[in-house]
């Protein structure tokens, strides 16, 4: 996806991929993580989702990072927060209270600001990306983060052929692919969301299934 694709769906409020709540298998599984309550967690192509705040109340220092500057200002904005902004080689930062979201290119953010992380939430970011450019992120985004890193990714899986995405369907095996072996890979659970989905109903998905998986890196 070119950047401008993104772009222009939050200019014409097409974000479907927005949640108005905090994400429930955020909420079941993080635990599992085991994160340090004062650790720092990646949310990359963040948009506005209310799972920053969530993990911020967790106790967690948050960094996000998010393409479109309408999506920034709306998560400040709709939370009633004002951030400090400033400029540096990552994006420009929007800092209020422990989350710091970083408008800019999630492939532009340095191997330094990555190597701080103690974890990497991944709900809409892989699922978003078309197969050559998850295998860029998968090696130069997550290559970048630290030994002992813990991830909790969530992606969806329904037949490629009868659906173009964005969301991509992104089957375990190719998860597997994608970071083995530099990170442990487990899955926690997998559920049949279809009846619960009837955009992809109406698009003729006949079967859809998000799965979450807990990732170590070694």
């Amino acid at each position: 996806m070119e950047p401008g694709f993104w772009l222009q769906r939050w200019e014409e409020g097409r974000i479907g991929f927005h949640r108005g709540e905090v994400m429930p298998l955020l909420q079941r599984h993080w635990a599992a993580l085991g994160v340090p309550s004062q650790g720092r967690v990646f949310v990359p192509l963040a948009g506005k989702t209310l799972d920053m705040h969530w993990l911020a109340a967790q106790g967690h220092r948050v960094l996000g990072c998010e393409l479109s500057p309408l999506a920034v200002d709306a998560f400040f904005a709709e939370a009633g927060l004002e951030p400090e902004v400033a400029r540096d080689g990552d994006g420009v930062h929007h800092r209020a209270g422990p989350i710091d979201l970083v408008r800019g290119d999630v492939f532009a953010l340095s191997a330094a600001t990555l190597a701080s992380m103690d974890a990497v939430y991944d709900r809409a970011a892989l699922i978003a990306l078309p197969t050559g450019l998850r295998r860029r992120y998968a090696s130069e985004v997550y290559g970048r983060l630290p030994a002992g890193c813990r991830g909790l990714l969530i992606t969806l899986e329904y037949p490629q052929a009868e659906m173009d995405g964005p969301p991509f369907p992104v089957p375990e095996d190719e998860v597997r692919a994608l970071f083995a072996p530099a990170w442990e890979i487990a899955l926690l659970e997998r559920r049949d969301i279809l009846a619960q989905e009837p955009r992809f109903q109406a698009d003729g998905v006949t079967a859809l299934s998000t799965a979450v998986y807990r990732l170590t890196r070694l």
